[in-house]
Parts: structure tokens; C-alpha cells; sequence
């Protein structure tokens, strides 16, 4: 299970999204960006955020770290918005949060070089939990300490809510994938999509899945959590046709699809002066890179 703490002190709303999430203050002395379980998607969207951020974290990618945070709704008694009042009467108990770490800027790419390899393997990943809020218009994506941190998987994994029609998407590929912030910084996608394949696809097991999914509160599913090892693994154990129709297919320009990323999105050469972030190893068990103290 991931680490309990409970709230003491609702600091300010994150007015971004449709979530709602605001900033606390715990009792470990800590803050935490929190997703409340009563916001519009659910407690669906809390299980998404530990599953893909912890598997995330288990492949090597830096993620803050994530809590279960305990919420009394009295905390919410002496806010002044009555939106904020509302969300925190329907989100009594456990709830999400996440590290705050100060300081963060949003990955911009025109101010930061990010190696292929390295986003490749995030799109990649985005691509086996189907999370589609990773876009140019909504990068979730933060700069901290010369890291790129994964931040916000709410939207991932969205076959769960209709586990009637979870096994029609086992070889989709990641819807508007050709809008994805890193895909210009994948370079050549023919060679780095398939070594980010390689590397990545061996390393989620049934015994990595299992011990994710281990991680959520117990309260948050809806369906039996061998349902999510089942379809994840079989998702990536197999000949990956969500892998191959990324490959298969042109990526858009403005000039044929119309709607494609803005300018300063194209492929670009790193330039001079821009911070350089890398690829990382595969660690061998789930939590390896995990954060001590971030907060600061």
C-alpha cells in the first residue's frame, strides 16, 4: 500500500483541469497536490494515477512521489468557495496525493532539450496505459532538480470504466498519439520507438503488475485488481500492434491534417544553453528511483 497521511490544513485551490486538486498541508510536515475522490471523474481517476504513475516509477522515470492523504471535510468549513466546500463534503477518507515540489516549472520545449531515447520510452509508456493527457496542449509534464517528472495519469487506463469493452482496446493504440509533447523530441521514430519497446516491454511483468496494483487502497476498485494485471500484461506480453501502428502511420503535418502542433513544436536541434535531460535505466523492482524528501 502507499504511505498514509492525513490532512491538516486545506492551503489553495490548483485551479487547472477539470480535478480540482488543491494544495495540503499534512501531518508528516509535508505538501501534497491532492485529487479528491468526489471530483467529477471518480475514484476511478485516483487508481489510474497510482497505477500508471507507479508502474512510471518502476520503469525509471522520476514521478513525485504519491500518498494516500486522509481527508476530514471540516477542513473545508471556513473556505469562502463553496465549489471547494462541496468537493471536500464529497471526499471524506482516503484520498491522493501527490509530492509537491517547489520550484517546478511545466516542460517547456522550447527551453529544454529532451533526449530521444528518453521520449521515446515516455511515449511509450503513455502509450501501454492509454494515457491520453500528455499532449502539446496539456504537457503534464514538470521540470525539477534537472529531471522531467510524470505528473497527472488520471485520464490513463480509460478502458476501466467500461470493463465490458476493456478487451476491444487491448491493441489500440494511443488515441491522437501524433499530438503527444515529447514525439517531436523522439527524433527518428522508426529506430528510437522500437529500442524504447525493447528495453521497456520485457520489464513489466506479471509480478512488477501485481505489485503495483498492490499499492492501491483496497476501497478504490470497482472490479477485482487481477482484472488490471490481466489486461495490462496481455496488453504488453503480446505482438504489440499498438507499438506497430505508431510506426505504420505518417505523422501529420499542419499542411495534411489541418490541426497539427503549432511551429515551435516541430522537431527542432537542441540548442545552445538548453538544460538536456536523459533517458534512464530500467531500474530491476518497483520504487527504485524513488524520492527521499522532496518537498524541500
Amino acid at each position: 500500500m502507499l504511505r498514509n497521511v492525513t490532512a491538516t490544513r486545506y492551503a489553495t485551490p490548483l485551479r487547472e483541469g477539470g480535478s480540482l486538486p488543491g494544495l495540503m498541508e499534512a501531518d508528516d510536515l509535508g505538501t501534497w497536490v491532492v485529487k479528491f475522490r468526489g471530483a467529477g471523474q471518480g475514484v476511478k481517476a485516483l487508481l489510474a494515477e497510482v497505477v500508471a504513475g507507479e508502474l512510471a516509477r518502476a520503469l525509471g522515470f522520476a514521478v513525485p512521489e504519491l500518498v494516500v492523504i486522509d481527508v476530514d471535510p471540516e477542513l473545508g468549513r471556513v473556505e469562502p468557495d463553496q465549489e471547494i466546500q462541496e468537493l471536500l463534503r464529497a471526499s471524506p477518507g482516503a484520498n491522493l496525493g501527490m509530492d509537491y515540489l517547489p520550484g517546478s516549472i511545466t516542460y517547456d520545449p522550447l527551453a529544454f532539450a529532451v533526449d530521444a531515447s528518453h521520449a521515446a520510452r515516455v511515449l511509450w509508456l503513455d502509450a501501454l496505459v492509454l494515457n491520453v493527457d500528455r499532449s502539446w496542449r496539456n504537457p503534464n509534464l514538470l521540470l525539477w532538480g534537472d529531471r522531467l517528472w510524470l505528473i497527472d495519469h488520471g485520464a490513463a487506463l480509460y478502458p476501466h470504466h467500461d470493463w465490458t469493452r476493456a478487451t476491444g482496446a487491448l491493441d489500440r493504440a494511443l488515441p491522437r498519439w501524433d499530438e503527444h509533447v515529447l514525439l517531436p523530441a523522439a527524433g527518428d521514430l522508426a529506430v528510437t520507438l522500437p529500442a524504447a519497446d525493447a528495453a521497456l516491454a520485457p520489464a513489466v511483468t506479471e509480478e512488477l503488475l501485481r505489485n503495483v496494483l498492490a499499492l492501491v487502497p483496497d476501497g478504490w476498485f470497482e472490479a477485482d485488481a487481477s482484472r488490471y494485471v490481466d489486461w495490462l500484461y496481455t496488453r504488453v506480453s503480446g505482438s504489440r500492434p499498438w507499438v506497430t501502428t505508431m510506426l505504420a502511420t505518417d505523422r501529420p503535418t499542419r499542411s495534411n491534417r489541418g490541426t497539427g502542433p503549432p511551429e515551435w513544436l516541430r522537431p527542432q536541434p537542441p540548442r545552445p544553453g538548453h538544460a538536456h535531460i536523459t533517458s534512464p535505466t530500467v531500474p530491476d523492482r518497483c520504487g527504485d528511483n524513488r524520492p527521499g524528501d522532496s518537498r524541500g
